[in-house]
């Protein structure tokens, strides 16, 4: 798989991500592999190429950074792997052990890095906006992370661009270390980043990772999986314009005798707005699915044809189904 430069930084960053919410203790979400199941998943995902690896120490609260990370160690060098994992969410009872406060953060990288086994990581993302701690008090936190060698790059996710752009300016306004990476939802259902937060990206030179290219499983197939039969971000998708936009992409697969899923893949993978998507995978099937998607190239009609329904999300209008969520995280 070919690499691709991550933003403005050295990074040299493989065409997909691989995301591993799925990969911990099944006994933090059911559908959560073990171990033993996970280990062909990050072994595959390294012979095709990939050398990203999205992690969260929210994810079955630590099994999944001790999982993924030193998995992943024993099966190739440090150097080869770009490791991201992220900070925000409560990782117990105690109302310290959450959000972007000072200490909670310079607990937390010294957590993670023990449970992955490497001394530092190439990209530290927070997970979602804090509006209880001061922004100053987190950037400083996070350029002290950088300072002391234990992370390389900052990167954010789930926010509105302005909290995004504030957190950026205050960085430079101290001389502290910015964030190169926006973590975001992208896909034929949601496409709200568009309008600001793309163009800010582009502008400043950040990198973007999008998760959720197949809006939950709804543009694919088997919309309802054992992780999705009971997902809350379900409920914000499965209106008329929604189940319209997945029979064009039904349609366009036909087509092209292929599966909705590689279509709705290659439309995210394949937009003007660079980024690189974060997949998650649960099967080495799906993740080979993935793959031959970048090989899948939309032709100008085609994408005006998946694209034409779509209509802003309005977050404030009680009687859309689909609002933009912001108070959970769904990878």
């Amino acid at each position: 798989m070919d690499k691709t430069r991550f933003g403005s930084t050295d990074l040299a960053v493989s065409q997909l991500c691989l995301g591993t919410m799925s990969m911990g203790s099944s006994a933090w979400k059911g559908w959560v592999l073990d171990e033993k199941d996970s280990i062909p998943i990050l072994r595959r995902a390294l012979d095709l190429g990939i050398n990203f690896f999205d992690m969260a120490d929210w994810y079955s609260l630590g099994r999944n950074e001790e999982v993924v990370g030193r998995n992943l160690l024993k099966m190739t060098d440090r150097e080869r792997l770009v490791l991201a994992t992220k900070v925000f969410y409560p990782m117990s009872d105690d109302p310290g052990d959450r959000g972007l406060s000072r200490q909670h953060i310079a607990t937390s990288i010294d957590r993670s890095l023990q449970r992955i086994g490497t001394d530092y990581v190439d990209l530290y993302v927070i997970h979602a906006f804090d509006v209880e701690t001061p922004v100053e008090e987190t950037m400083e936190a996070l350029h002290r992370t950088v300072g002391t060698g234990k992370v390389r790059y900052l990167g954010a996710s789930t926010m509105y661009t302005w909290q995004f752009a504030k957190m950026n300016h205050v960085a430079a306004m101290n001389g502290w270390t910015p964030f190169v990476n926006m973590q975001c939802q992208y896909n034929l259902l949601y496409r709200e980043e568009e309008r600001e937060m793309f163009p800010y990206c582009r502008d400043q030179g950040i990198a973007v990772t999008t998760f959720s290219p197949l809006a939950r499983g709804f543009l694919a197939r088997d919309a309802r999986t054992a992780r999705t039969a009971h997902d809350l971000y379900q409920e914000y998708y499965g209106d008329e314009i929604d189940r319209e936009i997945a029979r064009r992409v039904r349609e366009v697969a036909a087509r092209r005798s292929v599966s909705p899923s590689h279509v709705a893949m290659a439309w995210v993978a394949g937009s003007r707005n660079r980024n690189v998507p974060i997949v998650g995978a649960s099967k080495t099937a799906q993740l080979e699915a993935a793959v031959e998607a970048l090989t899948l190239t939309l032709d100008a009609g085609e994408r005006a044809i998946l694209e034409a329904p779509y209509r802003p999300r309005d977050e404030n209008n009680d009687q859309n189904p689909v609002r933009r969520p912001r108070a959970l995280h769904p990878c």
